[in-house]
C-alpha cells in the first residue's frame, strides 16, 4: 500500500477551507473594544480551534462618528442593529440593560443565529424568554461573561458539575464592592472616599448604585441559583442588601473579631417551614472569617466557593470585571457557538426540572455580630441574654470594647455573637435588644458567614 491508500477517509479541510462563520457585535465600549481586539489580532488561532474563519462583519453602536480605539474598523460600524443581527451566524451583545438588548438577541434567534451574551441584568430578569426562543430556534446562549468576568464559572456549574448535587454557591462577584471594602480595611478609609477612589481608577461607574447597592451581584446570584438548583431564579426572588450602611468603624472592628467584611452572594438548598426543599437567594455585607479562602480576596478579584456533595469545597478565582478578562469569557462563548456551527451540536439547553420554590430570605439560617452601646452597669449583659434565649438564639460570645479616649462616661461597647439561627429569630431578637432602657444603640448588625 502506498501512504495514500493507508489513508482512511478525506482529511478533515483546513479552516481557511470552510466559509466564514460571520460574527455581529451589537456595542462597542470597553468589552466590545476588547472583543474587536481578540478578534482582530487572534484570528488565525481561534481560526483553528473552530475550524473555520471568524469574520466580524458588523459592530452596531448608538454613534458611529464617536472617537473608537484605532483597532476598531470604522467601516464596520452601524447604527442599524436589526439589519446587521439578520446577517450573522453568531451575535455577540455587550451592550447592557434590558432594551434594546433583549428585542435585538430574539429577533437574532428568530434568523437562526447563535447568542454570546455579557447581559446578567437581562438574564436574571428575564432569561426564560431567551432560553425558550433559543431552544425553539434550535440555536446556542451562551452568557459566561455574565456572571464572573474572566472567572470560567457558568460553564463548570452548568456542565462539570450536572451529575453533582450542589448544595450552596458562596461568592464575592463584583469586582466593585470588594475593591472598596478592602481599601476601607487596608487604610481605614470611609465609604465614599473609597468609592471615590474605585471611580478615579475605572472600576465604578459615575452611577455607582448597581454596585454598591448590590443589585449586580443580585442578578449574578439569581443566574448561579438558576444554574446551580436547576429551578428558575429571578432577580426578584434575591434578598438584597448593598454596603452603603457599612462604616470605617465596622470595618475595624471586623479585623480586630478576626473577620474581614465582604459583600457575598448566596445561594444555598434550604428546607422550608413546610418540610420541602427549596432554594434561597440573597445578597448582603457579612463578616467572613480570616480563615476561609474569601477573606483573602483582594482588591477588584472575584471569587466563588461551591459546595457540591460528591466534588466537596470548590473556589474559582479571578478578575471578575474589566475589558480584557470579559472579552476572554465572550470569546470563549464566541469560539463554542461557532464550533457547533461548522461541524454540528448544540450547547446546553436552559435545566428547570427541579422547579424548587424559593424560599423567602427568613428562611435562612446565619450567624450575627450584633455591636451595642449599653450603659455600663451591672445587670445589663443579664438583660440582654436574657432576650436572646427568649427568642431560643444561643451566644457564641461577646467581647467588651476597651474605653475609648473618646468613650462616653458610663457607657460600654458590647459586641454578641450568635450561633446561627432563623433570621427571623435573629431580626425579632435585635429588635427586642434595641428596644430595652439599658441599650443606648444597636451599633451595628452583620450576618457572619463561612465559619
Amino acid at each position: 500500500m502506498t501512504a495514500r491508500d493507508e489513508t482512511v477517509g478525506p482529511a478533515t479541510p483546513a479552516a481557511g477551507d470552510r466559509p466564514a462563520v460571520r460574527v455581529a457585535l451589537l456595542g462597542c465600549g470597553v468589552v466590545g473594544t476588547e472583543v474587536v481586539r481578540l478578534l482582530t489580532t487572534q484570528g488565525a488561532d481561534l481560526a483553528a480551534r473552530v475550524g473555520a474563519p471568524l469574520e466580524l462583519v458588523g459592530i452596531a453602536v448608538r454613534d458611529v462618528d464617536a472617537e473608537r480605539d484605532p483597532v476598531v474598523d470604522r467601516a464596520l460600524l452601524t447604527s442599524d442593529a436589526e439589519g446587521l443581527v439578520a446577517k450573522a451566524d453568531v451575535v455577540v451583545e455587550v451592550v447592557g440593560g434590558i432594551e434594546p438588548a433583549r428585542s435585538l438577541l430574539l429577533r437574532a434567534v428568530e434568523h437562526g443565529a447563535a447568542v454570546v451574551t455579557a447581559n446578567k441584568a437581562l438574564l436574571a430578569q428575564d432569561g426564560p424568554t431567551l432560553y425558550a426562543a433559543a431552544d425553539a430556534a434550535g440555536v446556542d446562549l451562551y452568557f459566561e461573561a455574565a456572571v464572573a468576568g474572566a472567572i470560567p464559572l457558568v460553564r463548570p456549574v452548568r456542565e462539570s458539575l450536572t451529575g453533582d448535587r450542589v448544595q450552596r454557591v458562596l461568592g464575592i462577584v463584583n469586582g466593585t464592592t470588594n475593591y472598596v471594602l478592602d481599601r476601607m480595611a487596608a487604610d481605614g478609609l470611609d465609604l465614599d472616599a473609597a468609592v471615590a477612589e474605585a471611580q478615579a481608577l475605572g472600576y465604578a461607574e459615575a452611577d455607582p448604585t448597581a454596585d454598591v447597592e448590590g443589585y449586580d451581584a443580585a442578578a449574578k446570584a439569581a443566574i448561579l441559583a438558576s444554574l446551580a438548583f436547576h429551578t428558575r431564579v429571578s432577580l426578584d426572588d434575591v434578598d438584597r442588601q448593598g454596603i452603603t450602611g457599612v462604616t470605617a468603624d465596622d470595618v475595624a472592628w471586623a479585623g480586630r473579631t478576626g473577620h474581614v467584611i465582604k459583600l457575598l452572594a448566596i445561594a444555598e438548598r434550604r428546607t422550608g417551614e413546610d418540610g420541602r426543599e427549596g432554594v434561597q437567594a440573597r445578597v448582603h455585607p457579612a463578616l467572613v472569617p480570616l480563615s476561609h479562602p474569601l477573606a483573602g480576596v483582594r482588591g477588584a478579584f472575584n471569587a466563588v466557593f461551591v459546595e457540591a456533595e460528591a466534588a466537596g469545597e470548590l473556589m474559582f478565582y479571578g478578575r471578575g470585571a474589566g475589558g480584557a478578562p470579559t472579552a476572554s469569557a465572550v470569546l470563549g462563548d464566541v469560539v463554542s457557538a461557532a464550533r457547533h456551527r461548522v461541524h454540528g451540536g448544540r450547547g446546553p439547553a436552559e435545566s428547570w426540572y427541579a422547579d424548587l420554590p424559593v424560599l423567602p430570605a427568613q428562611s435562612a439560617r446565619t450567624r450575627y455580630q450584633v455591636r451595642l452601646e449599653v450603659d455600663d452597669r451591672p445587670g445589663v449583659l443579664a438583660q440582654v441574654s436574657a432576650v436572646l434565649a427568649e427568642h431560643a438564639v444561643s451566644i457564641e460570645a461577646v467581647r467588651q470594647s476597651p474605653a475609648d479616649a473618646d468613650a462616653t462616661p458610663g457607657v460600654a461597647r458590647l459586641v454578641i455573637t450568635t450561633h446561627e439561627a432563623p433570621e427571623a429569630a435573629l431580626a425579632a431578637t435585635v429588635a427586642a435588644i434595641g428596644g430595652l432602657d439599658s441599650v443606648r444603640e444597636v451599633v451595628s448588625v452583620l450576618r457572619v458567614e463561612g465559619a
